[in-house]
């Protein structure tokens, strides 16, 4: 496991989620954790720079959003692999791609704020690179969420329970500005609500009864630190693909979810 400090392994463990929507959100995580504001503000810094930390903000989900999200995989012999994975990097729309060891080897989501638009992204896909792109968008999600704790003995992964979420909402034009200000991240500063508030033209105080109201509605899944678990030492990641028996998916898919180190399960179409 990647070496860390007393501070940073209590920042890494305490606050992938739940960042408190104060005033000086990170004064009181210092109270919390005997150290100072400037320390932890710091210290997150120095675990972006060096890439411990993929991300520091707000986890949005584009489907509570009004939005659509797709896995989708395509089949790519070794000598074009290389052209068409720049192909579909170039795409805004792809928001994570990944090698496999399978004959359907290049595995991406894609992201976009409607139906029409997948469908128009997926066939601009197929025109670039030639190749014939799967989708496979979720029909049921059994489980999402995975929490990354270090200790002295190296570092284990737990599942996070599920919280009941309030009716989603379309974002209106003071919800779009707030995310389309945060989809980086949060400011590292003593008063990074107050930062988001000047660049969308409202008060510190909406800004944070607007991601309050966003995560019970469920279109923030949280708010915290996001780990490289890769830097941080954790090595064994995989994707499974199973075809189960529709009389048996229910009861399949809820056993899978409640592993420990399943980080998320769906119900996908067949192809």
């Amino acid at each position: 496991m990647s070496a860390c400090s007393p501070l940073e392994q209590a920042l890494i463990n305490g606050y992938q989620g739940g960042f408190p929507l104060e005033e000086r959100p990170f004064a009181l995580i210092a109270e919390r954790l005997a150290s100072d504001e400037s320390r932890v503000i710091s210290t997150i810094g120095g675990m972006l720079q060096d890439r411990r930390l993929s991300r520091f903000g707000p986890l949005y989900n584009a489907e509570r959003l009004g939005g659509e999200l797709v896995l989708a995989a395509m089949r790519v012999a070794e000598g074009d692999f290389a052209t068409v994975t720049e192909q579909v990097n170039a795409f805004p729309e792809v928001a994570h791609n990944y090698r496999r060891d399978h004959p359907f080897n290049m595995w991406f989501v894609l992201a976009t704020d409607s139906a029409e638009a997948m469908s128009n992204v997926i066939e601009r896909i197929q025109m670039e690179t030639g190749h014939k792109v799967y989708p496979f968008p979720k029909e049921r999600e059994f489980y999402l969420g995975l929490w990354f704790e270090l200790n002295d003995q190296g570092g284990r992964t737990r599942s996070i329970p599920a919280q009941p979420l309030d009716d989603p909402a379309p974002p209106d034009e003071i919800d779009r500005r707030i995310i389309q200000a945060t989809q980086q991240g949060l400011p590292l500063a003593t008063d990074p609500f107050q930062r988001v508030a000047e660049a969308v033209d409202c008060t510190a105080e909406e800004v944070r009864d607007r991601f309050d109201a966003m995560l019970r509605r469920g279109a923030i899944r949280r708010i915290g630190l996001v780990p490289n678990h890769y830097k941080l030492g954790f090595r064994g990641n995989g994707m499974t693909v199973w075809d189960i028996p529709d009389e048996h998916l229910e009861t399949t898919g809820k056993r899978m979810a409640a592993l420990d180190y399943v980080s998320h399960c769906y119900a996908r179409p067949r192809h």
